[in-house]
């Protein structure tokens, strides 16, 4: 994959190509300390939705936000979800993100039956297997950026100690290493942004959920964006799925499947 180099975003969020450099693949904390180390096969089924319905009572009718959707997404697979606004997109993110439930429909998430399980069971599966980034960063305003990153750490049971550390190596990653003492408030949205995704990758999760990540951002932001989460992407191979409506993204997907009226066209 083409190497790209850039430097810290300037204050209104733009980058620019530099000689300074991230660090390269084989030096990539993800690599060295991934939780889920079997993961070698590219092909491996991560995600199986099959017939998911979703729907809604308004005004003692049903409607149904999915309707059917069979969907599926492969270990270093990047796939992205398109459509018009109502269509489907989020509530189909929401579920296969084991945040929301079905009515009818099958979700098979690294070999679990995500529906069959109770809300914490759910919860535990999540916060072990999926790696959240979010369209407005969703950071904790009173923590650093290190900090930040090393929550999602915490949460599966590793030390404040040994969470800081390898915050602080993934930041190195992408870039933000002279940042990992900020808030986010001392950033840019590029930053920020930068700091959501390590915080999303930094436990090596087996399927990562991106909703609308470069929609808050200018266009060179969002391009280095998604450079690097295609970058982290080949170092974790972890299962991706990318909702967006940004066109100037599209040539970062491995597949792009629409959604219209709660079905994949």
């Amino acid at each position: 994959m083409t190497n790209l180099n850039f430097v810290p975003d300037a204050p209104n969020g733009m980058g620019h190509a530099a000689s300074s450099s991230y660090l390269p693949l084989s030096d990539n904390p993800l690599a060295a300390r991934s939780t889920n180390p079997g993961i070698t096969d590219k092909q491996e089924r991560v995600l199986t939705a099959t017939n998911v319905r979703k729907g809604y009572s308004i005004g003692g009718e049903k409607r149904w936000v999915l309707d059917g959707v069979d969907f599926h997404v492969d270990a270093g697979e990047c796939v992205f979800l398109s459509g018009p606004s109502g269509s489907g997109k989020s509530t189909l993110l929401s579920i296969i993100g084991c945040l929301l439930e079905s009515d009818e429909g099958e979700i098979r998430l690294a070999g679990q039956r995500a529906d069959q399980l109770n809300v914490a069971e759910r919860t535990k599966l999540r916060r072990n297997n999926i790696g959240f980034v979010f369209q407005r960063f969703q950071l904790i305003r009173g923590l650093s950026a290190k900090d930040n990153v090393a929550v999602p750490l915490s949460l599966q049971g590793h030390s404040l100690q040994e969470a800081r550390i390898m915050a602080t190596e993934i930041l190195a990653r992408v870039g933000l290493e002279m940042h990992r003492d900020q808030l986010p408030t001392q950033m840019s949205p590029g930053q920020c942004q930068r700091v959501a995704l390590a915080r999303a990758v930094v436990s090596s999760p087996r399927l990562l959920l991106a909703d609308e990540p470069t929609a808050a951002l200018d266009r060179q932001s969002g391009y280095e964006v998604m450079v690097l989460l295609r970058e982290l992407l080949q170092a974790t191979n972890s299962a991706t799925v990318v909702v967006t409506h940004d066109p100037r993204i599209s040539e970062f997907a491995d597949r792009i499947c629409e959604i219209e009226n709660g079905r994949l066209i």
